[in-house]
C-alpha cells in the first residue's frame, strides 16, 4: 500500500447514495481524504496512480455477503484456492467478501473453517467466514447434504466458533430446529450475525429469530415457504422489520426481476445483492460439485446432478447489478445494494460507501455498468 495521495476524476460518482456529477476522490494510506465536485485540487499525476476516468460511474467497491467459489473452485476444497476465487470475483467488482461454506460432517467443516480463518487472518479482502449451514430445515435444505444436517446444540456451536477464531461472521440458522432461538442468541453474543435461512419457518418463528438477535434473511425468496395471505412464511416479517437486511441473488433465475424490483421497494436500503455463487462462476456449463453433492451446469444454472434444486449460482455482483437496473430499480439503489446495505449488515461503516475516512475500495463502471476498473484500500487490482 502507498501512503501517496492518490487522485481519481470521472463522470459521476455514487457519493452517500446521490449519483454526483463530475466528480473527483482523493486516497491516502488506503483511506478516502477527500470528495469534490468540478475541477480537482490539484494536477493529476500519472506517476502516483492519479487517473481521469472520463465517462464512467466511479462507485464503493462491491461487498458480498455469501460466495462459495468461483473458476472451477470452491472454499469447501481440500485445498482452496482462494487467490484464484478471490482475484476472479475482484476483477468483476467485489472488494471485499466473506468466503462461504456449505453443510458438512461436523468434524470435516472444522477443518474448513479453521482453513477458511488461517485466510481471513491475513486478507483484509475477506470479511469473514459464512456458515451455510449445517443447522438448516431438512425440509428446505436445498442444495445442502441431508445426512449432515444436524440440530444446533451447544456443544455444536461452541466447536463452530472455537474453530472460527473470532473470524466468522454469518450463520444461516433455520429457527423451527430444536435448541434454534438458544443457539442465535449465543452466535450474536459471541459477535457473529445469524441469518433466517433453509427454513420451514412460519412468520411467529421468523419474529422470534428475529427477536433472539437474527438480522439476515439468507437469499430472500428461496428455501423457505412462499408468501401466502393466510400463511405469510419469513419473507414478510423480514420485509417489515427494520433491524433485518434481506440477501438477494439477482441472476434473473432465482428471483423473478419484477419480485427483485418489489424487494427493493419493499424495504428501501435492506436488500443485499450477494453471488451465492459456487465453482462454475466464470466456467462453461458441465459438471461440478458444490459440497458433497454432484452438480450440472446448463446455460449458466447450476442445479443437482438429479434434477433437483437449484445448486448456488454462477453470478458476479457487477451483473447482479444490471440486473437489478433491467428489472426498473434506479441505478442508486441498485449500486446501493451491492455495497452500502451488505457492509452495514455486518457492521462495517468503513466499507461500501464514498465518505471521508471510509476505506478507498473502488469500482469504476461503464456505460453498460461493465467493470473499467477496480481499486481496493486505493490500489488498482
Amino acid at each position: 500500500m502507498t501512503d501517496s495521495r492518490v487522485l481519481l476524476t470521472a463522470d459521476r460518482a455514487l457519493v452517500e447514495g446521490m449519483l454526483v456529477p463530475d466528480a473527483w476522490l482523493e486516497s491516502a494510506g488506503g483511506a478516502i481524504t477527500a470528495i469534490g465536485q468540478g475541477a480537482p485540487p490539484r494536477a493529476l499525476d500519472a506517476s502516483i496512480g492519479d487517473r481521469a476516468l472520463g465517462a464512467v460511474t466511479l462507485a464503493p467497491g462491491f461487498v458480498d455477503l455469501h460466495c462459495h467459489g468461483a473458476v472451477g473452485g470452491a472454499f469447501d476444497d481440500d485445498e482452496p484456492d482462494f487467490d484464484a476465487i478471490l482475484g476472479f470475483h475482484a476483477a468483476h467488482g467485489t472488494t471485499r467478501q466473506a468466503i462461504s461454506l456449505v453443510t458438512a460432517p461436523l468434524e470435516l467443516l472444522e477443518r474448513r473453517v479453521r482453513a477458511a480463518a488461517a485466510r481471513a487472518a491475513v486478507d483484509a479482502s475477506v470479511l469473514g467466514i459464512h456458515l451455510e449451514g449445517p443447522f438448516l430445515a431438512d425440509s428446505h435444505r436445498g442444495a445442502h447434504q441431508a445426512s449432515a444436517l444436524q440440530e444446533p446444540t451447544p456443544e455444536a456451536v461452541d466447536r463452530l466458533l472455537a474453530a472460527g477464531e473470532g473470524r466468522l461472521l454469518q450463520i444461516t440458522v433455520a429457527p423451527e430446529l430444536p435448541g434454534a432461538l438458544a443457539a442465535i442468541e449465543r452466535f450474536v453474543a459471541a459477535g457473529v450475525r445469524v441469518a433466517v435461512g433453509h427454513t420451514g419457518a412460519d412468520a411467529d418463528a421468523t419474529r422470534a429469530a428475529f427477536d433472539a438477535g437474527a438480522t439476515l434473511l439468507t437469499h430472500a425468496c428461496n428455501a423457505m415457504p412462499p408468501m401466502h395471505h393466510r400463511s405469510p412464511g419469513p419473507l414478510p416479517p423480514s420485509l417489515l422489520d427494520e433491524r433485518v437486511t434481506l440477501e438477494a441473488i439477482a441472476d434473473g433465475e432465482h428471483v423473478a426481476p419484477e419480485v427483485l424490483a418489489l424487494l427493493v421497494r419493499s424495504a428501501p436500503g435492506r436488500v443485499a445483492l450477494v453471488s451465492d455463487a459456487m465453482a462454475a462462476a466464470g466456467m462453461a456449463d458441465g459438471d461440478y460439485r458444490i459440497g458433497a453433492l454432484a452438480v450440472r451446469v446448463r446455460q449458466g444454472l447450476p442445479r443437482l446432478a438429479d434434477g433437483g434444486a437449484i445448486a448456488g449460482s454462477t453470478l458476479t455482483l457487477d451483473r447482479a447489478v444490471r440486473v437489478l437496473l433491467s428489472a426498473g430499480v434506479p441505478i442508486d439503489a441498485a449500486l446501493d445494494a451491492a455495497t452500502r446495505a451488505p457492509a452495514d449488515a455486518v457492521g462495517r461503516p468503513d466499507l461500501g460507501r464514498l465518505v471521508v475516512g471510509a476505506r478507498a475500495d473502488l469500482v469504476a463502471l461503464d456505460g453498460r455498468l461493465e467493470v473499467a476498473g477496480v481499486w481496493r484500500d486505493g490500489v488498482a487490482r
